[in-house]
């Protein structure tokens, strides 16, 4: 955050408005190979300063007043990498679901898992379950994660289940509407993502949310998923807050 950035925060908090906080914030968590092999470092490494700062991450958007935070993991297109390295990737969920489902549950955390589970092990699943039983009635911060999650497969198997109610008769073509769509989807009963960050500076979805942010604001940070923090995502949300969202309408006049 630099002197300008940090000058606004605190001109909007002596006001007592402070930025603005999106109710959906979700995230791709994107660069943890490259910060690692910048450092010399092997690449589970970068995997693993990105569970801390998952962690950092997490504590912050429930100070910060966040409803619903939702976080790129782990995409169907990542089961193409090495082999070790999955082997690690997997290792550090059952890790992080060890160490930390308690203490998001004390902390009031709802966890949600959204993607393909038909595929996975069967230990996978079992924490997945796990996650999502034991957190199902908190009240607070919101946790979704995509894992094994890819958008265009999820709007396909959501255009599948309307097809087959169509063809069904239980459901007539004419009512089929993006808020009925929407209903098809893993994500929901959730509100669409007001805000999507990307780490690393990339500038893409990459099958993230396809549908879900047709209207959010673009964050792309130049930092490394490891690097991301506390101040990081205040300084997303400043940017955010200084954007006007319109929704396909015109701009407002003064």
């Amino acid at each position: 955050m630099n002197a300008i950035e940090r000058r606004a925060l605190a001109e909007a908090a002596s006001t007592g408005g402070g930025f603005v906080v999106p109710a959906h914030v979700a995230i791709i968590m994107d660069g943890n190979g490259r910060w690692a092999a910048a450092r010399g470092l092997p690449r589970v490494e970068g995997h693993r300063r990105g569970v801390e700062a998952v962690r950092a991450t997490v504590r912050a958007a429930g100070e910060l007043g966040i409803r619903v935070l939702t976080l790129y993991s782990f995409s169907k297109e990542n089961w193409s990498r090495p082999k070790s390295e999955i082997f690690d990737l997997m290792n550090l969920l059952r890790r992080f679901v060890r160490e930390d489902l308690a203490e998001l549950h004390r902390a009031g955390v709802r966890v949600r898992i959204i993607g393909e589970r038909d595929t996975l092990d069967a230990d996978i699943c079992s924490l997945i379950e796990e996650c999502e039983s034991l957190t199902r009635d908190n009240t607070g911060l919101t946790l979704v994660v995509a894992f094994n999650y890819g958008s265009r497969q999820e709007m396909a198997r959501a255009a599948q289940c309307v097809a087959m109610d169509v063809a069904a008769g239980r459901l007539k073509a004419e009512e089929v509407t993006p808020d009925h769509f929407s209903t098809r989807l893993d994500t929901a009963g959730l509100p669409d993502p007001d805000l999507v960050i990307r780490t690393s500076g990339e500038q893409r979805l990459s099958n993230f949310l396809l549908w879900q942010a047709a209207y959010a604001e673009f964050v792309f940070l130049p930092i490394h998923w490891p690097e991301f923090n506390r101040e990081a995502l205040e300084r997303a949300l400043i940017e955010f807050s200084g954007r006007e969202r319109r929704f396909g309408g015109l701009e407002s006049r003064s």
